[in-house]
């Protein structure tokens, strides 16, 4: 089931009647046991304020936090592991400049500064057996999912499944870039993980999306919506209606409904609230990028290949007069193809797997997605 509510503004008192209401369309109140430790995940994908957009608004967290205190649960952790290391001063940095830490002392839930992992198996999975989850999610009870309605440069889409992409912690995310490269293996991997932590309860922050080249230098979009369900997989299903795509564009959604785990048809998802808007000048990212070897016979595939990375596949490029050399972009590049000399990053190109990472990971906006001219017309 999937339910949403119209929200203008990240007025507390309007959120707080939208995230209620949430819960009530969900009959969330009777399932929820006041004894449970319960891990509230947001998107804090790095040390970015809420009016930029990036990070899952702190009102939102908040009312969840409040609505769950009503229900009488006391163990309410907010955690997160953003892009980057997983410190605690790189923890204490992102929850005071996303609003998380304000969030936490007005409500008394905990922040997590629990830097420890546990092993958890997925016997299932059909990229991973395994994942080593950060500690306040494999030890919840219960987890819920905050995401942020974004636009992203390698999965098309950052919603309810892509935002469990933080339950992995620090650098050992770049780690699933580099050993999965092709979207479809990546986004496979991405729905072994929702297997494994199993959230009861999703929630979707659009009330002010990012769209174009997101997940962290897009453009903001007002959206007016707050969405929340008991299904991450049919909730990414009506995000990518909401953003006019068809589903079988979003690799998460596409090998969900071939793994059997989501409707392939948007009319069988349950829905319950208003109508629905679809934004269908949403923008998306520079990125996406045209499948031409599927189009090529197989014998001469792997001629084409270099021909058809080196001219039509997207790439990073970095602005060397907005660079400041922090080396933010070096320390989460999966095979180690960037490099800081006089304080400037540079790219080895002939290793570098276009997985975007450092364009996410750059905090001053100095790398961006560079189409081919050829791609730019099409």
């Amino acid at each position: 089931m999937v339910a949403n509510q119209f929200v203008s503004q990240y007025d507390v008192k309007l959120v707080q009647q939208a995230v209620d209401r949430l819960f009530a369309l969900l009959r969330m109140d009777e399932k929820i046991d006041p004894s449970w430790r319960v891990c509230i995940k947001p998107n804090l994908l790095m040390k970015r304020r809420p009016e930029e957009g990036t990070t899952t608004h702190p009102a939102v967290v908040r009312a969840v936090v409040r609505h769950l205190q009503a229900l009488g649960v006391r163990d309410i952790t907010i955690a997160d592991s953003p892009g980057g290391v997983y410190t605690k001063a790189a923890l204490t940095g992102i929850y005071q400049a996303s609003g998380m830490e304000e969030a936490a002392r007005e409500t008394g839930a905990a922040l997590n500064f629990d830097l420890g992992t546990t092993h958890c198996p997925q016997l299932n999975g059909v990229m991973c057996k395994a994942f080593d989850l950060i500690n306040p999610v494999a030890q919840a009870d219960f987890v819920i999912s905050i995401a942020k309605l974004k636009s992203h440069c390698m999965t098309g889409l950052s919603g309810g499944v892509k935002n469990l992409f933080g339950c992995i912690p620090g650098l050992t995310k770049p780690e699933f870039h580099w050993r999965y490269p092709q979207e479809d293996d990546f986004c496979n991997m991405l729905l072994d993980l929702c297997q494994t932590v199993k959230p009861g309860l999703t929630f979707v922050d659009a009330i002010v999306s990012m769209e174009g080249d997101g997940p962290s230098s897009g453009d903001l979009r007002e959206t007016g919506l707050l969405l929340a369900a008991d299904d991450p997989y049919q909730l990414d299903m009506v995000l990518s209606h909401i953003i006019g795509r068809e589903p079988e564009t979003i690799a998460t959604i596409r090998n969900a409904i071939k793994r059997g785990l989501c409707p392939a048809d948007y009319e069988q998802i349950s829905q319950i609230g208003n109508e629905l808007p679809v934004f269908r000048d949403f923008k998306m990212p520079r990125s996406r990028t045209v499948d031409f070897q599927s189009n090529i016979p197989k014998p001469f595939r792997g001629i084409a290949k270099p021909f058809i990375d080196r001219f039509f596949t997207p790439r990073p490029v970095i602005d060397e007069k907005i660079c400041i050399g922090c080396g933010k972009c070096a320390e989460s590049c999966p095979p180690h193809t960037i490099s800081v000399v006089n304080r400037k990053a540079v790219i080895d190109r002939q290793n570098c797997i276009k997985c975007y990472c450092c364009h996410e990971m750059c905090p001053v906006h100095a790398i961006s997605v560079k189409r081919s001219r050829i791609l730019e017309k099409l």
